[in-house]
């Protein structure tokens, strides 16, 4: 991908998009304004949540030893991908193994991570998204734009029109209200439940006592996706482990709350291995790293593994709700900013630009339920991302613009001449006391915005011959 300033481009001039974004974010932001104020507690919550996920990384290798042994002893199996190579090529030998053309598939940010879908098409496997919004996106060849609501991006009208165009039965005088689009897809869905034999899915939580996956969703598609196939996939995080059942109490108030505004998520699934003449005959948990461990080691950057995926930074983001989701890749918003180029590090263009696309206003810190100071690790990443590139053979042209400046600030004489020269040729380039266009380097903060002229004379000038 592009850098996120050149990716967001289309995205910024596009004002149905930006219209959508503004009114979707609001509304869900009211919501969980709403749903956390009902609460007394809801800071002592956020703590408790911090703290359990902070343990919970602080003891990981324990952790999961514990929950692979559980898993394994409720008749399970656990499979450890490094990377998201390996991820995939497990993913896609146990669904050859299981003879399948076909999986159905329950919304997971981890299978978004490792591009799951298309090393399954490349092997002649059909994945059917059954969560609403990720289906939408799938019918239209699009990528999702929020964490929570991957359509967020897309309105009624374009949804009734895209199953118009791609769903096979749907009565062609189909409206775009909420009640009948839902009912197309539920039609549409039936058969693909009751023929799949194979799941794929993600998780929430992983509770490492008992072994037992829990998934929140508010379909119910997650729930037929769990128990109707022969073959359950679950793939997940190393950092969704929490070590026992009663920390759940905690989760299950913080997750609904700041992901829809609700008291409580509607469809609350669990499962633990497999039982016989209920569920499905064989369940398969693949734990990805793909970076995590890396993360780990940053006493800094970690704290972007609490994250729940509740999407409640993305709501409060002035950046997000401009460009939408899409010039992030697979994880969107302000955790993406923080969380991908721990994963993937910094080499590329894109990973490296993602630490700049913030404000640094400090709203997403502020919402998020177990307490990740986004503006802190991006501060962290930007410092990273300028150390790589300090030692390249060629220096970048913002680097030597910056050692240009350093030295020129650092002598008065050398910084007072600047500084009379600068002012000299800015008030050239004006134009009814604006600049519109700065050169070089300079013009891509002119692209967006106007600049005032200086004023003949600097305060230092004015200062110095003060009586």
């Amino acid at each position: 991908m592009p850098k996120f300033s050149a990716a967001a481009r289309d995205a910024l001039g596009d004002t149905r998009l930006r219209r959508t974004l503004r009114n979707a974010t609001g509304a869900i932001r009211a919501r969980e304004a709403e749903a956390a104020a009902e609460l007394d507690d809801w800071e002592e919550l956020r703590e408790a949540g911090r703290a359990i996920k902070d343990a919970a990384l602080l003891n990981l290798d324990s952790l999961l030893e514990e929950l692979e042994r559980a898993v394994t002893e409720a008749g399970g199996t656990v499979h450890w991908a490094a990377d998201a190579a390996e991820a995939r090529a497990i993913v896609t030998g146990l669904v050859r193994e299981a003879g399948a053309a076909e999986v159905v598939k329950v919304r997971s940010a981890a299978t978004q991570e490792i591009g799951l879908n298309g090393a399954l098409a490349a092997a002649g496997v059909a994945v059917r998204e059954t969560d609403l919004a990720e289906m939408i996106v799938q019918m239209d060849g699009d990528r999702g734009s929020h964490v929570l609501a991957p359509a967020a991006h897309r309105d009624r009208a374009q949804v009734r029109d895209l199953f118009l165009r791609e769903m096979p039965g749907v009565p062609r005088d189909l409206g775009d209200d909420p009640a009948g689009l839902a009912e197309a897809a539920r039609a549409h869905l039936g058969e693909r439940f009751a023929s799949a034999r194979v799941a794929v899915s993600g998780v929430d939580f992983m509770v490492a006592e008992t072994g037992t996956m829990v998934l929140l969703e508010s379909e119910g598609n997650g729930r037929m996706c769990l128990t109707l196939p022969e073959t359950l996939i679950t793939v997940a995080g190393l950092e969704q482990a929490v070590p026992t059942w009663r920390d759940l109490e905690v989760f299950l108030q913080l997750l609904p709350r700041s992901s829809t505004g609700d008291r409580m998520t509607p469809c609350a699934s669990t499962w633990t291995g497999v039982t016989p003449g209920d569920g499905p005959r064989a369940f398969h948990l693949v734990l990805l790293d793909d970076g995590r461990t890396r993360a780990l080691a940053d006493e800094v950057g970690r704290a972007a593994l609490r994250c729940v995926r509740c999407s409640a930074c993305l709501n409060v983001c002035p950046v997000y709700e401009r460009t939408g989701g899409r010039p992030y890749g697979a994880t969107p918003g302000p955790i993406g900013a923080i969380l991908t180029p721990q994963l993937r590090g910094v080499g590329s263009a894109h990973h490296a630009s993602l630490p700049f696309a913030s404000t640094l206003c400090g709203a997403c810190a502020d919402v998020c339920p177990v307490k990740i100071d986004i503006p802190e690790i991006l501060v962290h990443l930007r410092g990273r991302v300028v150390e790589s590139r300090r030692h390249r053979p060629v220096p970048a042209p913002e680097l030597l613009m910056m050692r240009g400046i350093a030295w020129t600030m650092t002598d008065p004489a050398r910084y007072d001449a600047a500084l009379r020269r600068g002012t000299r040729w800015a008030r050239l380039l004006s134009r009814g006391g604006r600049i519109r266009r700065l050169p070089g380097l300079l013009g891509k903060w002119t692209d967006a915005r106007d600049l005032p002229a200086p004023p003949a004379r600097s305060f230092r000038h004015w200062w110095g011959r003060r009586p």
